[in-house]
């Protein structure tokens, strides 16, 4: 009965680990690659500088004062008008600093919209302020925004645009649109030509905002850092320092306005006024006239300050009388109210000035000392006693000044009384001369007063100074910030590097073949019972197993070896052993020759089947006959001893080869004589070993493995598909072969970390035909 159940022991088979010494190996071996691809991606990173231009950083810094507009005067004005300006804002300045309409005046201003280069062997470098002419678009056609101008000079008065002739100092029509071009210096045919690029002025503008940066120096500082970067440092500090003159400037008109607002109203009132004055004197020189008046009679004239007197008298002594009733309601209310002393305007005794202060100074210390203390405290009620002492005092001195008030009021309304009976007297034709002339007074004063204020908001305009002041002026780095050549030969030296990673990796992917021993467990459980790397391709000798033998490939047939031991069962004397694969060329029959090499030199006697009879190999790889063999045996026509040979340089090692070629050899092997065969084998040999053909061709393999104690698959590195793998697995689980084990054949040198293998640097090399000499005996 078939068994799988036995696992062998695997003695250098350990579990597979994170290696990274591993995968260095697997790269390693395409190190020409990676210097290849290092040589070239430092190459195109030299050539790619080559063609970028040098971009310059242009610092300038600004001081936005964070004060109220205008000067003193101005602000004096204001406040009469109530017109107060808001503080600056650091946010509100640094979008007017990157604003349209600046950085359009800016563009204007300098003729940012066309540049003027000259040509290189790499790129076209821009000749900023250095242009011999100037280009002036009278009228553009759409073309001159996606077409390069070239220009060539012919002698001082004629150039070539783009092959066509035209004159300096004149309006051109070109098929670009009507130009005029200016000659800033003396030009030749000697000249370098200039190339020109033309951009809409929308474009240009937006081209150069995004290109402007504008931060705060550091936080909640008022210092504003502009820069920008550009091929051309010159050209940034003009556009910088343009920008902060703009700027400066719009500040300024902003200030500005409400001046000269206010100013055309002051113009508006004092025209307004000036007609009415002219029209006030015209009608007292007209009532003069009428009348026969020269001058007011000095009767009038005093009898009119008399009275401006007597009623500033009697308004006083009013006021008076109304401070003493609110000192009265202050004295009447509650002791522990709390309100405010009344103010004691044209009130000038000091005494009552000092009572007033007194109870003040008193009730704000119970209020204080009532926070801490009870209502009930002494000292509570010696302040409340104190409080009402003085405020008695108080009452007292008010009924005294109430009587001279009254007394002095009453007094004040008889004398009132008494001087306008007299005005009475004054003729009518005085009095109406007099109303005249107070609307000429009044007029007069008016127009007086707007004409002061014109004067000092014409000075407050005229004297007006920004918010901002330069801190430094725009200024270039010393060096280029691009491009960094450093990090760019790192980029492109890190893409050199990663490209033949990827690449590697690629092929990897897309590639279906076994390349790993986890490609092998991933697919199938059957266990692998050794490996062998791949041997020289120099020699067409499979048998490479000799004497002595100290090469990596020798140790793994030794292991293979040793590894069959635990695959026999202790009362079995001789041991079957079925070599076959998916396909052809895995390697069965280089592996079984030097494994029974290996077993007869260890004193087993040995033989080796050449069973596949559909395309036999191994006799060959001996270089020896073929005449017959298996398939005679099988006939009938011959006998063990008549086709056993010995193998050249071994002892205890034979060979019976296929034989001639029949038409039909799956029948051939179903016959009886095969049992007979291996009976026969196994009552002279200790190991039997078959070369069979692949199982996934044919079924030759399948009729042979009854007969067959071990069986080992085949699995080729970088040969045996990965989806053949399932078929493995099947047949293990199906149990149609005995034992099943894997070998792994033909491991490339640099893959065998990926298989667990380390013999190379035990034994002084990796040459699989390597014969005696001295190992470095170092641990692996």
């Amino acid at each position: 009965m078939v068994n799988n159940s036995y696992t062998p022991y695997q003695a250098y088979e350990i579990a597979p680990q994170p290696n990274l010494r591993a995968t260095l190996m697997r790269y390693l071996r395409f190190w020409p690659w990676f210097m290849l691809s290092c040589v070239v991606m430092l190459g195109a990173a030299y050539v790619y500088l080559l063609y970028q231009p040098q971009v310059f950083r242009v610092h300038a810094s600004l001081l936005i004062k964070d004060e109220k507009k205008g000067g003193v005067a101005a602000e004096n004005l204001m406040k009469e008008l109530s017109l107060f300006t808001k503080n600056v804002s650091i946010d509100d300045q640094i979008e007017i600093l990157k604003s349209y309409t600046l950085m359009d005046r800016v563009v204007k201003s300098l003729g940012l919209d066309v540049q003027y280069y000259h040509p290189t062997k790499t790129y076209n470098k821009e000749i900023y302020g250095e242009s011999p002419i100037r280009l002036l678009v009278e009228k553009e056609h759409p073309s001159l925004f996606s077409t390069e101008l070239t220009f060539t000079f012919v002698d001082e008065k004629t150039f070539l645009l783009n092959g066509y002739s035209y004159p300096f100092n004149q309006n051109i029509k070109t098929p670009y649109g009507l130009l005029r071009v200016f000659a800033l210096k003396p030009v030749s045919a000697s000249t370098p030509p200039v190339l020109v690029s033309v951009a809409t002025h929308s474009r240009a503008v937006n081209s150069y905002l995004n290109k402007l940066s504008v931060e705060p120096a550091a936080k909640e500082s008022n210092v504003l850092e502009l820069s920008m970067e550009e091929t051309v440092p010159d050209k940034a500090e003009a556009i910088l320092n343009q920008l902060v003159n703009a700027y400066s400037k719009e500040a300024v008109f902003d200030k500005n306005k409400d001046a000269n607002n206010m100013l055309h109203f002051i113009e508006e009132r004092l025209s307004l006024i000036a007609g009415e004055l002219s029209k006030v004197e015209q009608e007292v020189e007209t009532y003069k006239s009428t009348e026969g008046i020269t001058d007011l009679s000095i009767q009038a004239q005093t009898f009119l300050m008399t009275v401006k007197e007597n009623d500033a008298q009697l308004n006083e002594v009013n006021m008076r009388l109304s401070g003493l009733a609110d000192i009265e309601r202050y004295v009447a209310k509650q002791i522990g109210d709390k309100s405010v002393a009344p103010a004691t305007i044209g009130l000038n005794d000091p005494t009552l000035n000092g009572l007033l202060t007194k109870v003040s100074e008193l009730e704000l210390k119970r209020d204080e000392m009532s926070r801490m203390m009870a209502s009930n405290s002494p000292m509570l009620q010696s302040i409340d006693s104190q409080i009402r002492t003085i405020k008695g005092s108080i009452n007292e001195n008010i009924r005294t000044m109430r009587q001279q008030l009254t007394s002095g009021r009453t007094h004040l309304l008889a004398n009132n009384r008494r001087l306008e009976g007299m005005i009475r007297t004054v003729p009518g034709k005085e009095r109406t001369l007099l109303n005249i002339t107070r609307q000429q007074v009044i007029k007069n004063g008016l127009y007086t007063y707007l004409l002061q204020k014109r004067e000092e908001t014409a000075l407050s305009a005229a004297s007006t100074v920004s918010d901002s002041r330069i801190v430094d002026a725009a200024r270039t780095d010393e060096g280029p910030i691009a491009p960094v050549k450093t990090s760019i030969f790192l980029i492109f030296g890190c893409i050199g590097l990663v490209l033949p990673i990827g690449f590697i990796e690629l092929k990897s992917a897309l590639n279906d073949r076994v390349m790993r021993r986890s490609d092998v467990e991933e697919f199938t459980q059957v266990p692998i019972l050794g490996e062998i790397v791949k041997g020289s391709k120099m020699s067409s000798d499979n048998l490479v197993f000799k004497p002595r033998m100290r090469s990596v490939i020798g140790e793994q047939i030794r292991a293979l070896r040793t590894n069959l031991h635990f695959l026999k069962g202790e009362e079995q004397r001789s041991q079957v052993l079925l070599f076959t694969s998916c396909i052809s060329g895995e390697g069965k029959s280089f592996i079984s020759l030097n494994l029974g090499a290996s077993l007869a030199m260890v004193e087993r006697t040995t033989v080796i089947l050449e069973m596949d009879l559909r395309k036999p190999q191994l006799h060959k790889s001996l270089h020896m006959e073929n005449l017959a063999g298996i398939s005679n045996y099988l006939l009938g026509e011959a006998t063990i001893d008549e086709l056993l040979q010995p193998i050249m340089g071994y002892n205890n090692y034979f060979i019976i080869t296929a034989g001639p070629l029949l038409s039909n050899p799956a029948e051939l092997l179903s016959s009886p004589r095969l049992g007979q065969l291996f009976r026969e084998l196994r009552q002279r040999f200790d190991y039997i070993l078959v070369d069979s053909p692949p199982v996934g061709l044919v079924t030759d393999s399948q009729v042979i493995a009854p007969f067959a104690d071990v069986t080992l698959f085949m699995i080729r590195h970088d040969h045996t598909p990965k989806n053949h793998l399932k078929m493995v697995d099947a047949l293990y689980k199906e149990q149609r072969f005995q034992n099943l084990s894997i070998v792994l054949n033909a491991i490339g040198e640099g893959d065998s970390h990926y298989y667990n293998y380390g013999y190379g640097e035990y034994y002084g090399g990796s040459d699989p035909n390597q014969q005696g000499g001295k190992g470095k005996h170092r641990k692996t």
